[in-house]
């Protein structure tokens, strides 16, 4: 017996909260390694390796295209600035008609998201060559070990003590796996995929794209896998590709330096890894921080990439409330706030304003 007091177990042996997180995360994944991490003085790579003149050139390279969220569709929005926002019924999707629904749904018997859907497929087909719409379901990971543990001391303390430390004597924050917490948020919105797919007709994505820190790719993984749909229901394959550009803000938080690309392929091998993606971590500081501005650059260079080379128009971010937050002033959306665990909806338009 035990019981949780925060994310710290007390009771009969010696279960502490990491040991069981070990056994839940070795039942999920049975391959996970879970290995010390490294020092936060072991050297990285110099910032004149090829992956950062990558990174750099994408940041300043000219746009192609105009990134805007496209308002009216989603009960997420006119909720005050910096407002919470949930996980929603059917993903919030306003129940409403659209221009599309004569020809489509003449007899008014489809559900709200096919007759949404259809609406898309309009959108991309009459304005190719002028704009792309894509619908960006935006998760933020369950709750990781650094999050509990700021939960524990407070923000103040947080920021001026742990964040530069591997963990304490109860966790390890470095890359942070998924607490219990955590898993449990995944499996909910595992379960939030299936009912709502089958019942609703939500679309599942086409695409999955994940940060390569280990908290999102545990829970892009709980989250997706596994999700059975009705016959009839066409199931995209769960082929998710890694993108170093949905990782954090880029700052000396250990909890946001990521392990090697040796390891990611060897505890989730199902994932795949974008083009050009470096074994060891070349972006994480051991001093500074990457500001919102920046962040937001990066994070255009993100949308630049997926708009220009996926032609799937719903797909999925699994990824950091720091890139939320970059996503939302890269394309002017409401400002608003996402708890661990939970999937919000981006409806972007990119305008294109520099033509092959």
């Amino acid at each position: 017996m035990f019981t949780m007091i925060g994310q710290h177990a007390t009771g009969a042996g010696h279960w502490s909260a990491w040991s069981m997180l070990k056994l839940l995360l070795l039942t999920s994944f049975p391959t996970l390694s879970l290995t010390a991490p490294p020092s936060v003085s072991h050297p990285i790579a110099s910032s004149e390796s090829e992956s950062m003149k990558s990174l750099a050139a994408l940041k300043t390279m000219a746009p192609k295209y105009r990134f805007t969220a496209v308002p009216g569709y989603f009960k997420m929005e006119g909720r005050g600035p910096r407002n919470e926002v949930p996980t929603m019924p059917g993903m919030g999707l306003i129940d409403q008609p659209y221009p599309t629904d004569e020809a489509f749904d003449p007899q008014r018997s489809k559900q709200p998201w096919e007759r949404f859907v259809n609406l898309l497929n309009s959108w991309n087909e009459s304005e190719k060559g002028k704009a792309a719409y894509k619908l960006i379901y935006v998760t933020r990971h369950g709750q990781g070990y650094h999050n509990a543990k700021e939960s524990d001391v407070g923000s103040a303390e947080w920021e001026t003590r742990w964040v530069m430390l591997n963990g304490d004597d109860n966790s390890t924050w470095f890359d942070s796996h998924l607490t219990l917490e955590g898993i449990r948020q995944a499996m909910t919105m595992n379960a939030f995929w299936q009912d709502a797919a089958t019942k609703l007709k939500l679309p599942l994505p086409r695409r999955y794209y994940a940060s390569p820190l280990a908290r999102c790719l545990e829970t892009c993984k709980l989250s997706f896998e596994g999700i059975e749909l009705p016959p009839g229901q066409e199931k995209p394959p769960f082929k998710p590709i890694i993108k170093e550009l949905l990782r954090e803000r880029l700052h000396f938080h250990t909890c946001d330096r990521r392990r090697n690309g040796t390891w990611i392929r060897e505890n989730f091998p199902e994932f795949e890894f974008e083009e050009g993606f470096v074994d060891e971590d070349v972006y994480w500081k051991t001093e500074g921080r990457e500001t919102l501005q920046e962040h937001a650059a990066r994070t255009m260079a993100l949308l630049e990439d997926v708009f220009e080379h996926d032609d799937e128009q719903i797909i999925s971010f699994s990824t950091h409330s720091g890139t939320i937050a970059a996503l939302i002033k890269a394309t002017g959306h409401e400002d608003f706030f996402v708890e661990p665990g939970n999937v919000v909806p981006f409806l972007i338009k990119g305008e294109i304003i520099q033509p092959n």
